[in-house]
């Protein structure tokens, strides 16, 4: 264990929440060094198994879930829900907190050598383990994520804004390097997984050919169209860039309600992008007043830039002629 508080401007983090937010980032320390390491020291995208989920669990899933919940342990969480376990775990029956998390997101790029990341969500304890994680996205004590990529970075609310911070090599100490990120309110980017254009909601395919229009189109301006597929990687980029990342529902068995878990994923990303003045939504409603039913509940998801995420609103309001391919000059009044 490290001697010394792994961030160093502790005065930033809830005095209650310290030693939760030490344990999970001394283990990001360490996955971080071992995904330097990459083949130097295991085959970390190794298929190892599937996870409840149906998801193909890779090595490193694993790695990093044991990591976590072995430190969590001795730092006050009660109640650990990974998306890695089937159901929750008790870890401390002492602890006063619960922590839903997604050990390792996208471990699919691991062997591409793409940024991957860790994704948390704290709430109060209750009796249960599950009515201690399956409530209002509103009610977490924290959420955030950290990226392990060229450099190593937490990012976190605790419910006043949205703070970053930077892994020093040196001192191996996480050190703040913004107190209050904000989501540019501007930008030609989207992200989306244009593979499953045919499966999409008509919603969903009207908003995308207004953007691929371009100048020609009723938006009257060329996107650029991003997809990492990695949630971290999209959430920073779109921290730093803005943008929108479109997750929606399809037609395909098993995507009704999109991939992404409301607990590990998309409550605590929606709660650091609405912190940074950002939005968050399921395509239509706020993901921040929603609550999952079931532990590995998943959910579509669509957040970004405030004036994107509700143009995307907009698009499911439409009459169902208007979204149409066939309709020609859908939105040419709402340029």
């Amino acid at each position: 264990m490290q001697t010394e508080h792994p961030v160093r401007e502790m005065e930033h983090i809830p005095a209650p929440l310290r030693p939760i937010m030490a344990a999970l980032c001394e283990v990001g320390t360490q996955l971080a060094h071992t995904i330097q390491r990459g083949p130097l020291g295991a085959a970390l995208g190794e298929e190892v198994g599937v996870n409840v989920g149906g998801d193909g669990q890779k090595a490193l899933d694993i790695i990093a879930d044991e990591a976590f919940a072995d430190r969590l342990k001795s730092a006050g969480v009660r109640w650990y829900a990974s998306e890695e376990q089937e159901e929750v775990v008790e870890l401390d029956p002492e602890g006063q907190y619960a922590l839903a998390i997604d050990p390792l997101d996208g471990s699919s790029n691991i062997d591409v050598n793409v940024s991957i990341g860790t994704i948390f969500s704290i709430f109060e304890a209750r009796d249960g383990g599950d009515e201690s994680v399956l409530r209002p996205a509103s009610e977490q004590l924290a959420g955030g994520y950290i990226i392990y990529g060229p450099q190593t970075m937490l990012v976190v609310t605790f419910g006043a804004g949205t703070q970053e911070y930077l892994l020093d090599p040196d001192s191996q100490q996480f050190v703040l390097i913004n107190a209050a990120v904000k989501v540019p309110a501007t930008s030609r980017e989207f992200a989306i997984n244009a593979s499953n254009y045919r499966h999409w909601p008509n919603a969903i395919r009207a908003y995308i050919d207004d953007c691929i229009a371009g100048v020609e189109g009723p938006r009257d301006k060329d996107f650029n169209m991003r997809w990492v597929a990695s949630l971290v990687a999209e959430t920073h980029r779109i921290l730093t860039r803005g943008g929108v990342f479109l997750y929606p529902g399809d037609k395909r068995k098993g995507y009704e309600k999109g991939r992404l878990r409301m607990v590990y994923e998309c409550a605590p990303i929606a709660f650091v992008i609405e912190q940074a003045g950002g939005m968050a939504t399921d395509g239509h409603d706020a993901i921040m007043g929603q609550a999952a039913t079931e532990l590995h509940q998943r959910t579509p998801f669509v957040f970004g830039s405030a004036e994107k995420v509700t143009r995307v609103a907009t698009y499911h309001d439409l009459p169902e002629q208007e979204v149409s391919a066939l309709f020609g000059k859908r939105g040419l009044f709402r340029a």
